[in-house]
Order: structure tokens, then sequence, then C-alpha cells
């Protein structure tokens, strides 16, 4: 939901960047590369420690590469399927990697064993949700459906652990759960979408 309304403003702050860079000569792929690995680098080097603020001011600055290799695309008209899939590919290593550090703290430095459970929990039905998509792509159905989705769950997990690191009591366990919630009716609205759509076709085969 949020990935809707907020894409259209943010390729308009983007598009100057985008455009500097195939100035350069870099290539889009190559944007969504370094994107990814400096997410990596910010939640395994700073969230394990308990460094939520710094963590995730340095992942915010790297997410952003999501938007610029994304309009750079579109300024080249590109139309081959590989970006897509490369994107796709890279956005869930840099998901696992923000909640992977998430765990290791609450298991090991913040010894909290329920939100090292609810992060372990919003990984799996993030990437469950995700791949519920694509499957029913595959099977020719767009479940493009749910109130949880990749930039919900990046945003409200971001924002809530920064202000966390700022002192700010009980706003990461709060959106964490919520995001879980969240993420599992998407889950369900998605399978009973396909499911109805699915059946419907073959009732009339």
């Amino acid at each position: 939901m949020l990935n809707r309304y907020a894409r259209a403003f943010f390729t308009a702050v983007f598009t100057p960047t985008a455009k500097f860079f195939l100035k350069m000569k870099i290539s889009p792929d190559a944007v969504t590369l370094v994107g990814t690995l400096g997410v990596i680098a910010g939640a395994l080097c700073f969230y394990p420690r308990g460094s939520f603020f710094v963590g995730t001011v340095v992942i915010t600055a790297f997410v952003f590469s999501d938007l610029v290799d994304g309009t750079m695309a579109r300024i080249l008209e590109r139309t081959d399927k590989f970006g897509a899939f490369w994107d796709s590919t890279l956005d869930r290593l840099g998901d696992a990697a923000i909640f992977g550090g998430l765990a290791y703290w609450f298991a090991r430095g913040g010894n909290q064993p329920v939100m090292f459970g609810l992060c372990l929990t919003i990984m799996a039905l993030g990437a469950v949700v995700s791949y519920a998509r694509a499957r029913a792509e595959g099977l020719g159905v767009n479940a493009n459906v749910g109130y949880v989705e990749r930039s919900e769950r990046l945003v409200g997990s971001l924002v809530a652990t920064g202000l966390s690191g700022l002192g700010v009591p009980y706003i990461q366990a709060v959106t964490l759960w919520a995001i879980a919630v969240g993420s599992l009716v998407t889950l369900v609205q998605r399978v009973l979408l396909v499911r109805k759509v699915l059946l419907k076709g073959e009732a009339v085969a």
C-alpha cells in the first residue's frame, strides 16, 4: 500500500541522481548491488551491537538505492526481466540481514527471547508473502493485495528501531508485533484471493 503512494514522490526526488549515475555509465544493476551490500553491512555491523539509531541511519541511506535503480531503469526504458529478478532477489537478502541483525541482538545482548522469536517470524512471513505473490503470478494470478507488503515492513521496522535507539519506549515492540500480525493477514488475503481466482477458473473450464 505504502509503495503505491510513495513511489511517485521519491521518483521525482531521485531522478537527478539517477540521471547523474547514468551519465557516469553506472548501471542500475550495479546500484542495486551496492545498495544491498550497504544495507547488509549496516544491519549486521550495528544492530547486533544494539546500535539501533546509527544502524538505521546507515541502512536508510542505502535503502534509497532501491528507488534510484528503478528510476534509472525507467529512464533507460529497460525492458529486460533480469533487472526485476535481480532487484527482488537482493531485496530478500537485505531484509534477512535487517531482521537477522535485530534477532541476534534480542537473543544475545538484549536477552529478549520473545522479541527474538518475533523477528524470526517477521523474516519468515515476509519471505512467504513475497513468494505467494511470485508463485501466483506464475499461475497467471495478480495477487498484489494485502495491508503489509515489503514497503510497510521495511519502513515500519526502520522507523521504530531508529526511534528505539533514541530512547522512545515500547515503539519497537509494538511496531514489530503490528508488522507480524499484518504480514500474516496479508498472507491469508493472498491465499484466499488465489484460491478464489483459480477455483473460479477451474469451474468455468
